[in-house]
């Protein structure tokens, strides 16, 4: 189980009544803002009103922003976009979205037909559709299907694209829910598992005691068809101070191995194994990464692993075999790769006969493969196009493999570039053969633009790199100082951040002449763990020491200047842009925070926060508030100080990083008479759009404003 913060990796879990107030919060002393925590009251909706009122005369009476939003929604539903797709039994399914459906076909092909250049789709379901008919406003979050034939699936379907999402029981053939006696849960962040036709694990909330401090599920349950969900009884539980529990069905043996997982801190979680009726812990630290690969345990250690006589280094891939360390405790472990300085594994993924592991060098990838069944593990690099990112998705389906439908050593490859758009190849494991089957055209005119990896040196000596993207007309060797940039960072939970195709950017600001900056701070884990870990908790100020040595590096090598660089961040990343505006605000002449983390006093008491404390610390600790006060934003913005124009976005339906954090900060700075915006979409959950439009006319507020504040002359 990763952390529960970031991305879209990180799937729903937590519930949460949209209509109340942080739970049970105390009066902050000294906070005048508190009211904004409730996150439907009437006094704070009347506010986020008036506010997203005043950003959208701002920002939509500035020359150029009807054609700019026009441009962003022809991104946005561009035809030719390449369908993601994920495989249940013989069928590839993708979730469609276009301007006659804006919440979505959830449709499914063969792969024969998939590698046509325009496919035939079966619709399986109609997302508009049914909340038309239901009168909700219903986004997919995910699905769940049962095997072997993969025909019922559970279908989490939130409202406005919340985390917190209802989960019922699908007929994929008959097209319709299944009624009467089908799976069905109310609102909450659950986690469900098949475990056989008519009996599921499920995590929820079942009422007092079933969640942790952070909100999440503590409970698994097995719960029988037909059965109410209170008499399931409670198969595993972890504690209240934990952030949850997890559970698993590894199928890849040929026989079910089931496991359950306790979370018990930011990157840290301990496993247990079903054996009987009792699930056992996995004899390894709480600091590993692991996978099955059929009879192989997968390793990968966070921290210094002591295995039999040998100890093995952050980073590390091991392979260990399953059966015999399982049940017997023996180790002997085969190395699989070993990070260096400048090459880090960011994860694998399986076919029937291989391990496939993307690897990051200087942040572009790699790809390389083991045989399952190889006594030395040999590794073979796979040829691939090189400084860009890397995509995999796997076609193995290890219950069906063999059948009439054998896609076991398939993979489909995406690729991407700064300046490159998707291509989509199926990769044979087995040859290492790459056969193109879908290519995207150019988004925007990207002739005479140029791209470097530059590296900056942080306070401490660090080398930090980051890739520019310098527009047509732009010297990247003699720049002017005037060129208007756009810095973007993250650097939290050992998320790595990647060169991309810049749908919107691209063509909202590189072909408008504006340069796009992606900076690899520590924090993130572009180097492997130890990059993630010099950078948490009492060391987070490297973060940001990163970032700001990024910033002013631009300025150094006169790529920019203050008044023509800006930054943005979303999430954690919201909280890095946060603090470097009040601690150096002089360096920056615009600022875009989305979906932020700002009060660092009370951030653990908001929605799911209590679950980061591994990453940030926790504020009610005094010696480990020393460290946090020093850059929380919220409590560092200073009236009289000078600080850059700041466009804050965040969501009323996000329930994992609280809308009030935006709203305090926002509040507190016009308090302060400094030019501040924010706007509050009341959909989108923490992604922060439900839809196409809703996406379009985010990026066309965010690029306008930011064009407004950067490319004036000076």
């Amino acid at each position: 189980m990763t952390s529960r913060f970031f991305t879209q990796a990180a799937l729903a879990l937590m519930s949460l009544s949209i209509g109340s107030a942080a739970a049970g919060a105390p009066a902050a002393a000294g906070d005048p803002y508190l009211w904004l925590e409730d996150v439907a009251g009437e006094r704070a909706l009347d506010w986020v009103k008036a506010r997203n009122a005043d950003a959208e005369h701002a920002i939509t009476s500035l020359p150029g922003y009807e054609t700019l939003h026009r441009r962003m929604l022809a991104v946005f539903d561009a035809t030719d976009r390449i369908p993601a797709v994920t495989r249940h039994g013989a069928w590839l399914y993708n979730l469609w979205q276009d301007p006659l459906n804006p919440r979505g076909l959830l449709r499914r092909t063969t792969l024969a037909r998939y590698r046509e250049a325009d496919p035939p789709w079966e619709t399986v379901l109609d997302l508009d559709a049914l909340g038309a008919a239901e009168h909700e406003n219903w986004v997919l979050k995910g699905t769940e299907c049962l095997p072997p034939t993969q025909r019922r699936c559970l279908l989490s379907l939130s409202r406005g694209g919340a985390d917190a999402a209802v989960v019922r029981e699908f007929d994929v053939d008959a097209k319709r829910f299944v009624v009467g006696n089908g799976f069905t849960l109310p609102e909450a962040k659950s986690q469900v598992a098949w475990i056989d036709a008519d009996t599921i694990y499920v995590l929820t909330d079942t009422g007092p005691g079933s969640l942790t401090e952070s909100g999440y599920p503590r409970q698994v349950r097995r719960w029988k068809r037909g059965t109410p969900l209170t008499d399931a009884p409670v198969v595993f539980e972890v504690g209240r101070a934990d952030i949850g529990a997890g559970i698993a069905v590894d199928r890849t043996a040929g026989r079910p191995r089931v496991i359950a997982e306790r979370e018990v801190s930011t990157r840290r979680t301990q496993r247990f194994l079903l054996r009987g009726d009792t699930f056992v812990p996995i004899a390894l630290p709480d600091s590993v990464d692991l996978g099955f690969a059929g009879d192989k345990l997968l390793v990968k250690p966070r921290e210094p692993l002591a295995l039999g006589s040998t100890t093995y280094g952050p980073g590390t891939l091991l392979a260990l075999d399953a059966a015999a360390f399982l049940e017997d405790g023996a180790v002997r472990a085969h190395v699989l790769f070993e990070p260096t300085p400048s090459r880090a594994l960011d994860g694998w993924t399986l076919t029937r006969s291989r391990i496939v592991g993307h690897v990051l060098d200087n942040v572009s990838s790699r790809l390389v493969e083991w045989k399952r069944d190889d006594p030395a593990f040999a590794q073979r690099d796979i040829r691939t196009p090189s400084a860009g990112t890397i995509g995999l998705r796997s076609l193995y389906d290890p219950v069906l493999d063999g059948a009439a439908v054998d896609l076991g050593e398939s993979l489909l490859m995406q690729y991407v570039g700064f300046t490159q758009p998707d291509t989509l190849s199926l990769l044979d494991a087995t040859t290492g053969r790459i056969t193109p089957m879908k290519a995207r055209k150019p988004l925007f005119d990207a002739t005479g633009t140029h791209v470097e990896q530059r590296f900056a040196t942080s306070k401490d000596g660090t080398k930090i790199p980051y890739f520019i993207v310098f527009p047509k007309g732009a010297d990247p060797a003699h720049g002017d100082g005037k060129l208007p940039t756009l810095l973007y960072g993250y650097g939290g939970f050992e998320v790595s951040v990647q060169p991309f195709y810049p749908n919107s950017f691209g063509a909202g600001w590189i072909e408008r002449g504006g340069a796009f900056v992606l900076a690899n701070i520590r924090g993130g884990g572009e180097f492997g763990p130890a990059w993630h870990d010099a950078a948490i908790r009492e060391h987070r100020q490297r973060s940001y020491d990163d970032f700001i040595a990024v910033a002013e590096d631009l300025i150094a090598r006169r790529v920019t200047s203050p008044a023509h660089l800006g930054i943005q961040g979303g999430s954690n990343g919201g909280l890095l842009v946060g603090a470097v505006m009040v601690q150096r605000p002089e360096l920056f002449g615009a600022v875009i925070v989305e979906q932020p983390l700002l009060d660092m006093k009370r951030y653990s008491k908001l929605l799911a926060g209590a679950s980061w404390m591994g990453e940030y610390g926790d504020p009610d600790i005094p010696e480990q508030w020393a460290w946090i006060s020093r850059y929380s934003p919220y409590q560092n913005v200073q009236a009289g100080k000078h600080y850059p124009p700041v466009f804050f976005t965040t969501s009323t339906r996000d329930d994992r990083v609280h809308p009030g954090h935006a709203r305090k900060m926002a509040a507190r700075m016009l308090a302060f008479g400094d030019d501040v915006l924010i706007y509050e979409n009341i959909e989108g959950g923490h992604a922060g759009a439900a839809d196409n439009e809703q996406r379009a006319r985010i990026a066309a507020m965010r690029l306008a404003w930011a064009w407004s504040k950067l490319a004036r002359p000076d």
